[in-house]
């Protein structure tokens, strides 16, 4: 009889629709989830828009703009906080429907979320030939589920105007060197302040043009506002700024700055200022300086990231909507890994690594700090350890990136004109 004829060996082939359809997959289940994740947040109910509207009206109506006060269950009397600049540019949406304002600003943060995220992955996309609509919307979903972006939202916050303005600076105006740089930075100074650890940062380095740009541009727009609201702005500048009991409770779980978590350790009774004063300069001066010399090596995502991390740190109230800093720290640990040799045993450890912390980066910052958690209205002392961990999770993780974000080699030119030596590698 003739033999059986063989079977050629199996060959399992990814069909690109197979691909299409584990992608579209993962799309849908991302999105399924982040109803899920705003759930909390509904609770508060655009609370911080809403307090900025009726400031506005408050102002509007002849009163001091900083007499404005609202009470709140958790923080107590809560006050305008923002420099008169802000609020002159709230001020035309006072004139709108609530709901219309409140759509409006959801709208625009989205519209933020999107294009920063893809600016932020655009690099990475070409670098390591990745599928660019499948990678860009798994990016923007993932920024809309961590918890800085559901507080912006829920809040009514004006978070990403600043991430657009400092980011469209640093990422494109100050390396092609354009004519502008520095104004982006310099508005959002003078809408927020916080902003202005990225004027240190151009200083540091050596970016003085811009840094004078910026400069020049924080102080221009604040002399405008002070033209039109000259007593609110002295009496802003002179008392208001320097007073943090207006902006709420220093020890509530929500300030994830070195001083909260100092408030947290000492509470009731306020922490020793000249201890917050030395361990800010410490942490400022080593994340600054790592910051630079990221920069230097023609990293920059790295060095702003660096800067948003110190500063968020150093603030005496860094409240969990304003620590949008790990977003490009995962995107960076992720083209640091990707870059690393599987091949070589160093290699391989490192791309473990850098992809253990990504993960663990968005794991903390997908389930957050305040958003599961009723952490009441009492003064906080953090005596267990694992509470501990818990109430300080982005004062522990900024400090551990800072120290540990690695610098990753330029694809281009360094600003010297030599060309980079700098090898990916982990802190200095």
């Amino acid at each position: 009889m003739p033999a059986e004829p063989i079977a050629p060996p199996s060959v399992t082939v990814d069909e690109p629709g197979g691909r299409r359809a584990r992608r579209l997959v993962t799309v849908l289940a991302l999105a399924a989830v982040l109803p899920a994740l705003y759930l909390p947040g509904l609770v508060h109910d655009f609370f911080d828009l809403k307090i900025y509207m009726r400031a506005v009206d408050w102002w509007a109506a002849g009163n001091p703009l900083y007499d404005y006060v609202q009470p709140d269950r958790v923080q107590g009397a809560l006050y305008f906080t923002y420099p008169p600049l802000s609020a002159l540019l709230l001020r035309p949406f006072a004139l709108l429907p609530l709901g219309l304002t409140i759509a409006v600003f959801t709208v625009l943060t989205g519209i933020g979320v999107v294009v920063t995220t893809r600016w932020l992955l655009a690099p990475v996309i070409a670098r390591h030939g990745l599928p660019r609509v499948f990678t860009l919307t798994v990016g923007v979903l993932l920024v809309l589920a961590v918890e800085s972006t559901r507080e912006t939202i829920t809040l009514g916050q004006i978070n990403m105007l600043l991430v657009v303005l400092i980011l469209a600076d640093l990422l494109f105006a100050v390396p092609q060197r354009r004519r502008w740089a520095g104004v982006g930075i310099g508005l959002a100074t003078a809408l927020k302040l916080f902003p202005g650890i990225f004027i240190v940062y151009l200083l540091a380095t050596r970016r003085w043009r811009d840094a004078v740009v910026a400069s020049a541009t924080a102080a221009g727009a604040t002399l405008l506002a002070a033209a039109v609201a000259p007593g609110d702005s002295w009496r802003f500048f002179t008392h208001e700024l320097w007073a943090t009991d207006r902006v709420g409770r220093t020890d509530y779980t929500g300030n994830q700055s070195l001083f909260g978590l100092l408030s947290r350790i000492t509470a009731p009774a306020e922490p020793s200022r000249a201890l917050w004063l030395a361990l800010a300069l410490l942490v400022a001066a080593y994340g600054l300086w790592r910051a630079a010399r990221a920069a230097r090596a023609g990293d920059l995502l790295t060095g702003l990231t660096l800067t948003g991390l110190v500063g968020a740190l150093v603030s005496p109230i860094t409240w969990t909507h304003h620590v949008y800093w790990f977003v490009p720290a995962v995107v960076a640990l992720t083209d640091a890994a990707l870059r690393a040799d599987p091949a070589t045993p160093a290699g391989l450890r490192r791309r473990r690594w850098l992809t253990g912390l990504a993960v663990g980066t968005g794991a903390v910052i997908v389930y957050g700090v305040v958003s599961f958690h009723d952490w009441g209205v009492a003064p906080v002392r953090t005596d267990s350890p694992g509470e501990f961990l818990v109430r300080n999770a982005y004062v522990l993780l900024s400090l551990v990136l800072v120290a540990a974000l690695p610098v990753r080699r330029s694809d281009a030119p360094a600003e010297s004109g030599e060309k980079s030596r700098q090898l990916d590698r982990s802190p200095e």
